[in-house]
């Protein structure tokens, strides 16, 4: 009997002995996170370059984009703004690093949690930005989920808002790519938060977590690291070279410098095979608010390993019916939504003025029948005399000296002008191109319309670029129109009369 015990206790320590060597001798490069990558033409959406592009992995804090994102679309559409102060919860407060540092209770507003986010990759900012959108992380998820579906995103799905470890918490390369380019062109007025190499989050100054791609990479200016055990060391990076911006998706990085060299070979791969074609804009999806409901999985597409089928429905047709609430009015009492109408169907209207004005040329005479002199009668006309003068009137060359008129001073008389002072204008930034400036133009002028409206919409090219400017202001205008862009995020300075 003893013998027998001995022989087992033996064969236990042989096996604890084998694995232990297995450890040793397994290369650490078989226990890696496993490799992926996709480089697209943001102008075009085509892809470049893939690799391993649709495998299903962990996407770690490259979910903070989406976290972002859904951010983003909730101001835009006022069920929050960048000045919310935000209650941060136990849950959130409680998130391992990276983290901000948020306390239970403490209260912040939105702006800092979207900035803490963006540049640190913050766990904490990412939790409490869900919990104050959807009311709990829980719901934020099925709200990221129903998003990642109308974004086209068909083998993605999100259980938390930072990008943690989680089971079922899964997305791919290419689910990644696309949904950084619709950060990109989608909200292009936040899209300047994901260069910043610093930022204030209001507790405190945070440093960028891809800082040196930043730096060392010409025309790179985001857009998300992350980085996990599970994951190993993700990144989705865009740079922007002339008119051409190529987005690069890495997952499964050896380390933060093997990844970086990877995004720049990448990188450089794309801009060698763009093709320069025209810019053709993503398709911004239906806002769907805070409504609940379960994840939407596209036909085809596997649900995440661990999810029940009761909670999937399966999405036969798109959406046909926007859920949107009526937009916030202004000051002056317009909004987007009033405008944009009239926007979408100028073009119409004076095609339909063009074929009116054809149609009368074709149908009216070429020789009208005008009349002649001989067949007008002119009746003669009465005889108009003047006014006699009155008889007690005394000409001031006859009148006395001490009656005389005293002799008129001469008067200089300037003509006002007629601008009103209108020298002054604003400028919102420095485009690569034309069209990018005008569309920011445009864009600013509808959310603006309280000071910018009657303003002038001008682009001017220089060598480093083209300014969008507004023009035609006074000073004061200038002044408050500024003033209110900066309260939105925009960027913007006055341009005096000189």
């Amino acid at each position: 009997m003893q013998t027998g015990r001995r022989r087992h206790t033996g064969r236990i320590g042989l096996y604890f002995i084998t694995l232990i060597w297995l450890i040793l001798l397994v290369p650490l490069s078989a226990m890696a996170a496993p490799y992926a990558a996709l480089v697209m033409d943001a102008k075009t959406g085509k892809v470049l370059h893939a690799s391993n592009a649709d495998t299903r992995l962990h996407p770690a804090s490259l979910t903070k984009m989406m976290t972002l994102y859904i951010a983003f679309e909730a101001v835009e559409n006022g069920e929050i703004t960048m000045d919310t102060l935000v209650k941060v919860s136990r849950n959130a407060a409680s998130e391992p690093p990276s983290k901000l540092g948020l306390r239970e209770g403490q209260k912040i507003k939105l702006r800092y949690l979207v900035r803490a986010a963006a540049v640190k990759s913050a766990n904490d900012a990412a939790t409490a930005i869900g919990e104050a959108i959807s009311g709990s992380e829980a719901a934020f998820a099925r709200r990221m989920n129903r998003t990642a579906k109308a974004l086209g995103m068909t083998r993605t799905t999100f259980r938390n808002a930072n990008g943690l470890t989680e089971n079922g918490h899964l997305s791919t390369a290419r689910d990644m790519s696309i949904l950084g380019r619709h950060v990109i062109y989608d909200y292009p007025q936040y899209y300047n938060l994901f260069s910043r190499i610093t930022a204030d989050a209001g507790v405190r100054t945070v440093s960028h977590t891809n800082r040196r791609l930043l730096s060392s990479y010409k025309g790179a200016d985001g857009i998300k690291t992350g980085y996990t055990r599970a994951a190993g060391f993700n990144l989705v990076a865009s740079a922007e070279r002339g008119n051409e911006r190529i987005i690069a998706t890495v997952f499964g990085g050896r380390s933060t410098a093997s990844r970086n060299a990877k995004v720049a070979e990448l990188l450089d791969l794309g801009f060698r095979r763009s093709s320069g074609g025209s810019f053709r804009s993503p398709q911004k999806p239906p806002y769907m608010g805070k409504g609940g409901g379960d994840v939407v999985v596209a036909k085809g597409s596997d649900p995440a390993p661990g999810t029940r089928a009761k909670s999937i429905r399966v999405a036969s047709a798109a959406v046909t019916r926007s859920l949107r609430p009526q937009a916030r009015r202004n000051e002056s009492g317009v909004t987007a939504d009033d405008i944009a109408p009239l926007v979408a169907g100028l073009e119409d209207d004076i095609e339909n003025m063009l074929k009116e004005v054809q149609t009368v040329a074709a149908v009216a005479p070429t020789k009208p029948d005008l009349p002649t002199a001989k067949t007008i009668s002119v009746a003669p006309a009465e005889s108009i005399k003047p006014t006699p003068r009155p008889e007690n009137v005394v000409l001031a060359a006859n009148a006395p000296k001490e009656v005389a008129t005293p002799a008129l001073k001469a008067e200089v008389i300037t003509r006002l002008s007629t601008s009103g002072g209108r020298h002054w204008g604003v400028n919102v930034g420095r485009y690569p191109s034309r069209f990018a400036a005008e569309k920011v133009l445009l864009k600013t002028a509808l959310t603006e319309t309280a000071t910018l409206d009657g303003a002038l919409r001008k682009v001017n090219q220089g060598n480093r670029g083209f300014d969008a400017n507004f023009m035609g202001l006074t000073r004061d205008q200038a002044d408050l129109a500024c003033r209110r862009l900066q309260a939105r995020q925009i960027t913007c300075f006055m341009i005096g009369p000189s």
